[in-house]
């Protein structure tokens, strides 16, 4: 059984690499309600609705892919986005060149902690069923701003399981990758 299967998916972030590799992998092997990709840029959501219209068309047809401009460092625009229906989130969302962290450490921070913040009260006051926050290597014994901001991000999404003892509440989970 696949779980993206009459879902709805929503992916903050979605239209970096690894969000749009995420889309294609879910329209390739399931049959998801709706994804919906929130991302602040604005081109790149453009540059993606093209390339997905001409690979998906059926997804755009029907109304499969959805796409919301907005930042995760914005709490409203982020809770409007996140709807009730949602089943599934990922957060992919981050400021992950490290020289520009280093060079913009607050910028970092508001994104990788204060917007993993945001996504984790969203997600509560919604109930969404699962969460899972992309994180990196760099997060394993950091060495850099990058990492530490993921490294917090991190334990705050597993903290966030302290939060959520009812039945139908969120389960939040981290998956890293190496880059």
């Amino acid at each position: 059984m696949n779980i993206y299967n009459n879902k709805t998916i929503f992916i903050t972030g979605g239209t970096g690499s690894f969000g749009q590799s995420l889309v294609k992998k879910i329209l390739n092997s399931s049959n998801p309600k709706k994804i919906i990709i929130f991302s602040r840029d604005e081109f790149k959501q453009y540059k993606m609705q093209i390339k997905f219209k001409e690979l998906y068309p059926l997804a755009f047809n029907k109304n499969i892919i959805r796409f919301f401009i907005g930042d995760v460092r914005d709490y409203q625009r982020l809770n409007l986005a996140v709807t009730e229906d949602v089943n599934i989130l990922i957060h992919a969302a981050a400021l992950k060149q490290v020289p520009i962290c280093e060079y913009n450490p607050f910028e970092a921070v508001k994104t990788n902690v204060l917007g993993a913040q945001n996504v984790i009260d969203a997600c509560i006051k919604k109930k969404i069923e699962k969460v899972i926050a992309l994180s990196t290597d760099k997060a394993s014994s950091p060495v850099n701003l990058y990492g530490a901001t993921k490294l917090a991000a991190d334990k705050m999404f597993i903290s966030a399981n302290n939060y959520t003892v009812k039945n139908n509440d969120p389960i939040f989970s981290v998956v890293r990758y190496g880059n």
